[in-house]
């Protein structure tokens, strides 16, 4: 399997994962445009893509959700109350004529070779999830947008060849940076995002041998650095491994073009 950021970050989220078979989206917080530009520069044709897993309603999460499910006949998969908060609002209303597919946390599902497991998060939106993937004995974790983590979170991710990890705010840039009182609360709060040195203690909970990536993904523009963020992980790993191992598996993906892409094998 691989997988490809093509944007990360509150301004808007879309990532590809595929293989030779099977071709998805987790997200589409972008324009079409931009989604299938990044595709295409990736190699990958728009057309060809097999379904949009949607973690959840916020904007920055299914921006280009309905125009890229109506322009290429693409299944669109959720829990059931995130698709009906997305069709609740008028901008995307649309959707509810294209094909949903409602799923449920905790029950795996497939997508040609493709196992998929939606996973509960804690986050202020209605039921929403991460995914992990698994196929050919390979398997890739995505936890994004959650303001905790706990033993399930660690249970749903173990064992990763590849991890995609949040690693929004550095604590001390949201305190003291320019947004309202209430929305660092947000931010900090156990429905928010997780700080540097969260994902930092996250990742060392799941650090094994056969770790072959981990990018750091939704940086926040206002309240983090990318150097900041990959130094406060590397700090924390590298009480389990060599800071040069680390530098081989750790890299941060880019705001606004797609980053590296990352193979399990």
């Amino acid at each position: 399997m691989e997988i490809c950021s093509l944007a990360s970050g509150s301004s808007g989220n879309c990532s590809y994962i595929g293989n030779r078979n099977t071709n998805l989206l987790v997200d589409a917080g972008i324009s079409c445009k931009r989604i299938e530009n990044g595709l295409k520069s990736i190699d990958i044709d728009p057309s060809k893509i097999d379904g949009i897993l949607i973690t959840h309603e916020h904007t920055d999460h299914i921006n280009g959700a309905a125009t890229m499910s109506k322009r290429y006949n693409i299944p669109v998969y959720g829990t059931r109350e995130t698709l009906s908060a997305i069709i609740a609002k008028s901008k995307y209303a649309h959707l509810a004529n294209q094909q949903l597919v409602a799923i449920e946390p905790d029950k795996e599902f497939a997508i040609n070779d493709i196992i998929i497991e939606p996973y509960s998060i804690s986050h202020d939106a209605i039921n929403p999830v991460c995914y992990t993937f698994k196929s050919n004995g390979k398997k890739i974790g995505m936890a994004t947008d959650l303001g905790e983590f706990t033993d399930y979170t660690v249970s749903k991710l173990e064992s990763s060849n590849i991890l995609f990890m949040e690693a929004n705010h550095d604590e001390n840039m949201l305190m003291v940076g320019s947004y309202p009182y209430y929305l660092k609360r947000r931010i900090s709060s156990n429905k928010g995002h997780l700080s540097n040195e969260t994902s930092a203690s996250l990742l060392a909970r799941l650090f094994h041998d056969k770790l072959q990536h981990i990018s750091l993904v939704h940086l926040s523009q206002e309240n983090n650095l990318e150097d900041l963020a990959y130094e406060t992980v590397k700090l924390e790993l590298s009480k389990r491994t060599s800071p040069k191992h680390i530098d081989s598996i750790l890299s941060v993906a880019k705001r606004d073009v797609h980053s590296e892409v990352l193979y399990a094998i």
